[in-house]
């Protein structure tokens, strides 16, 4: 692996909070520090990903790429609802 640059972050955490990190890196033998990379890298992913998710709706939308009423009665009707 290539050695990525790295920036240093201090991170208040709610006592409970610091309590499960500390009882996971113990129980896993990881850093606490890389059990804090890995989930804050998850949580980004998911984050950017709603994201582009929700811009892409709106683009639709702004293109006027809407379901007709028409439709959605349609697809009630056969699947009831």
């Amino acid at each position: 692996h290539a050695m990525q640059a790295e920036t240093m972050l201090n991170v208040r955490l709610p006592s409970e909070l610091a309590a499960k990190l500390k009882a996971l890196a113990q129980a896993t033998g990881r850093t606490k520090s890389a059990i804090t990379v890995a989930a804050l890298q998850d949580h980004l992913e998911v984050e950017a990903w709603q994201i582009a998710e929700i811009n892409a709706g709106i683009s639709e939308a702004d293109r006027g790429e809407f379901v007709s009423d028409d439709e959605v009665n349609a697809f009630f009707a056969k699947h009831g609802g």
